[in-house]
């Protein structure tokens, strides 16, 4: 089932109203990354308030969200003694079949099931797994006591506004994709759904329409099965396997009769299946029993109703099996959707606000957009604004208003202040307006790297985009910095030391310095632009202060927040958690260190978990952990220049391939979150290397790194999201083609003003009045403007996009299974991304080679 955005507080209104003392706690599974985390922060924000009981349990991938099934959720349920309850999903679980993997489903013999236990699905994966959307979990009916897949107040799979939480399953909170985009997905899931059994196409040539072969009484509803359930069987996995994909398939019973029926009744019941109607068919043999004489339309056979049945439900699985194939993206942030939740109920304030900041300012730092994980698509905009196109745009638009609105400067004093500080005219903040300033404040951030809490020189030569940019990698890229800084007027000693420490005169011209001279070097959208029509501050970041404590931007909140989940503590780094899981290994027999290992890995990633949920509330845990995040990225920035320099990415065919085995920071990158951030890196640079040569223009990339430990790889596949063009090149042609619609536009109004002084030619040469037009004519000239019309805006569409929307994904986790596939490679597909596996050290290059055959971007 799936809650309408226009509905989204309708849940926790009931949820509110329902609670009381004795009433179990929520329980929140969430994903460990900053945007779920974020999320959490803003939920458990609300339910504080509310005085609602919860608990909280760190998800890191499918191997704990079963364990999480069988330990916390199962026993929820009230047919195992439990009291039922809601569990919320932050950022889990979307792409799988919940009601499956959460244990909530009908067994055999018809047991089990929900348990009044009901799931709150907020995910930004896609696509969903359309079990989860428009699936109604199986209830009795009141009436005749039949299982049937039925809800009062759901509509199929939407909840309407008089739906009242009683009888539990899988609800997912819509953020208006479901509505727009999924209509036709779920009009061939819900025909599939109401579909009876008919076999396969094979079984038609078995059947005959004498009547012999009829089927079963009618069955209780069944649990919903994978459509290609035969390929389960085809390999094994080692480890915990991702879930398939479920999708539903006809799940309903087979064709309900009883023996004693006659043949064509039978086949009534599939017509009726088809549109037909049986009151029409019983009135029709009523009047030939009247009247013989009249000859009755001939009833089809089931053989020709079936094979129509088989037609629909080809034509309805296609429509599924196309929507499931187009590839993996991300929609809204689970952090905005909370805060509309929060806004909702009226509960916004700074601190909930800055929470959904920093969670939608994180997806950008792992490379998450509308085309899946892959190179942010660059702006000549600057700052934040070429993430995920419009929608990214449209997003952060709306913080941007609730900044201004939360955060207002009324007083004289306040506006002085700020103007003689430069705020009005775009200088960076660096502190606060006061000992008792907790503000949050627009700034036009430029793309370097915890800029406050570095040098000027390490933050420009450790920001990704730089780097790309000037080929920092090489000696002549490093001389290329030094130049940039020399035309600015910033010299080397100056930029050396802590920004905060540098002179207030260069800090306040760096950002027109910067919007002057970095055109000269490609780096168009280094700095966002000026305000333009007043104060829409496009591409423009965030930044908070904390009185004199600290000031930070929410791209470095989010760098820290990632940093303490992928690496824990810079200071901890020699007793990391594969120091623990060596410890058990080298001390224990095999079984014990297995579950030693498991143990010693899943506590380790759990006090990781609650630093970051910790820091979120306390600047000074925050800042404490810069020095974890500076250490990681000096990491990637020593890797990435190690793997250009000894060229040791290999060109595939159809993606390019780096793996990290050796070096001081390899067990840095045996994290999906670090390894992601090193490929995002490594791949901008391939694309301002191979930017403008033909056929190498993509930016797929697959990254593997060593976990000598276990004898493992890690794997990431990147592709997707493309920048594959400067943003100066996209900008040209931007404005190429607006210059050549305007022309278009001036011709077909030159060629009309033409044709209407001929018109009013024609008409005073035959006495007729200017206003009296030949309808032929008057036609005409409306086809003309419809035609126009219609050409401005397929133009409009596709500068914007839309009807290309579903190219360029990343099908990395299509084609990860079809290579396992196919190969029988020992895998562990355990991360909620769907392009991260984990593969045995033996089984990489064979997997590789089979790899680069498939398309990994569609």
């Amino acid at each position: 089932m799936y809650l309408p955005r226009s509905l989204i507080a309708h849940l926790y209104n009931n949820l509110t109203k329902r609670t009381h003392a004795a009433a179990p706690p929520v329980l929140l599974l969430v994903a460990l990354e900053p945007d779920a985390l974020c999320a959490c922060r803003i939920l458990t924000a609300l339910l504080k308030r509310d005085y609602i009981p919860h608990k909280i349990q760190p998800v890191a991938g499918y191997g704990d969200l079963s364990r999480a099934a069988d330990e916390l959720v199962r026993p929820m349920r009230t047919t195992e003694g439990g009291s039922g309850g809601v569990v919320v999903c932050l950022g889990v679980g979307g792409m799988v079949d919940l009601e499956d993997t959460l244990g909530l489903d009908m067994d055999e013999n018809g047991q089990s099931g929900t348990g009044h236990v009901e799931v709150w699905v907020l995910d930004a994966r896609r696509p969903w797994n359309l079990a989860n959307v428009f699936g109604t979990p199986i209830s009795e009916d009141p009436t005749t006591g039949e299982l049937v897949r039925k809800q009062p107040g759901v509509q199929k799979g939407k909840i309407l506004q008089s739906y009242q939480t009683s009888r539990g399953g899988i609800i997912v909170f819509d953020d208006g994709d479901i509505e727009e985009d999924l209509q036709a997905e779920r009009t061939a899931y819900c025909a599939l759904e109401e579909m009876p059994e008919v076999g396969e196409e094979d079984d038609l040539d078995d059947d005959s329409d004498d009547g012999d072969d009829e089927p079963s009484s009618a069955q209780q509803p069944k649990k919903r099965k994978s459509w290609s359930e035969e390929d389960d069987t085809d390999h094994e996995m080692t480890g915990d396997e991702r879930p398939r994909q479920r999708r539903r398939s006809n799940s309903g019973g087979s064709i309900p009769s009883s023996p004693d029926r006659r043949p064509a009744r039978r086949g009534l019941l599939i017509e009726n299946q088809l549109g037909g109607s049986s009151d029409f068919s019983r009135s029709d043999s009523r009047s030939r029993s009247a009247s013989p004489a009249v000859a009755a339309p001939r009833e089809k056979s089931v053989k020709s109703l079936r094979r129509q049945l088989m037609v629909m439900r080809n034509k309805y699985t296609s429509v599924l099996d196309k929507y499931y194939q187009l590839g993996a993206s991300y929609a809204e942030p689970v952090s905005s959707l909370v805060y509309t939740l929060a806004s909702d109920l009226g509960r916004e304030d700074n601190d909930l606000l800055w929470n959904a900041i920093v969670g939608v300012s994180s997806l950008e730092l792992y490379g998450r957009t509308g085309s899946g994980v892959g190179l942010n698509p660059l702006s000549a905009a600057g700052g934040s604004a070429g993430w995920n196109g419009n929608r990214g745009e449209q997003i952060r638009s709306v913080l941007r208003d609730e900044v201004r609105r939360l955060n207002p400067v009324t007083d004289p004093q306040g506006v002085a202040r700020d103007a003689s500080m430069g705020d009005a005219s775009g200088v960076i903040p660096t502190s606060a307006r006061s000992a008792t300033d907790k503000s949050i404040r627009l700034s036009p951030e430029p793309r370097f790297l915890l800029l406050r809490h570095w040098s000027l020189y390490e933050s420009m030569l450790h920001s990704p985009y730089l780097s790309a940019k000037l080929h920092i990698w090489s000696d002549a890229g490093q001389k290329r910095l030094a130049k940039l800084l020399a035309k600015m007027g910033v010299s080397l000693s100056e930029c050396k030391q802590r920004y905060t420490h540098m002179d207030m005169e260069l800090k306040r011209g760096l950002r027109e310095r910067l919007l002057k001279f970095a055109p000269h070097y490609g780096l168009d959208g280094l700095v966002p632009p000026p305000p333009r029509s007043g104060d829409m501050k496009d591409g423009w970041g965030f930044v908070r202060c904390w009185g004199w404590k600290a000031c930070l931007s929410a791209i470095d909140a989010g760098v820290i927040l990632g940093a303490i989940l992928e690496v824990g503590d810079a200071k901890d780094l020699n007793h990391s958690a594969l120091d623990l899981l060596n410890h058990t290994q080298d001390h224990s027999s095999e079984i014990t260190s297995t579950q030693e290992q498991q143990s010693a890995a899943q506590e380790h990633i759990t006090s990781r978990f609650w630093t970051a949920y910790d820091a979120l509330n306390s600047i000074d845990l925050l800042t404490h952990h810069i020095s974890t995040a500076q250490h990681l990225h000096r990491a990637i920035l020593r890797t990435g220049t190690q793997l250009i320099e000894k060229k040791q990415i290999r060109h595939l065919r159809a993606f390019r391939m780096a793996v990290v085995k050796e070096g001081p920071d390899v067990q840095l990158f045996t994290h999906p979150g670090a390894l992601t951030k090193l490929a995002l890196w490594i791949a901008e640079a391939i694309v301002e290397l191979n930017g403008t040569k033909g056929k190498n223009r993509g930016s797929e990339l697959v990254m593997a790194g060593l976990d000598e430990n276990r004898g493992t790889y890690i794997v990431v596949g990147l592709g997707g999201g493309g920048a594959t063009e400067s943003a100066k090149e996209r900008l040209l042609k931007r404005e190429a083609r607006t210059k050549a619609q305007a022309a278009k536009r001036a011709a077909r109004q030159a060629e009309k003003d033409k044709k209407r002084k001929a018109r009013a030619a024609r008409n005073l040469a035959a006495g007729l009045e200017d206003d009296e037009v030949d309808p032929s004519e008057s036609e005409t000239e409306q086809d003309d403007s419809e035609s126009d019309s219609d050409s401005d805006s397929d133009s409009d569409s596709d500068a914007n996009g839309k009807k290309k929307h579903h190219l360029g994904r990343n099908k990395f986790g299509n084609a990860f299974q079809q290579v396992v596939r196919e190969t029988g490679a020992r895998v562990r597909m355990d991360s909620f991304e769907a392009c991260v596996i984990e593969i045995k050290k033996d089984d990489l290059s064979g997997f590789l080679e089979r790899l680069s055959m498939k398309a990994v971007v569609g």
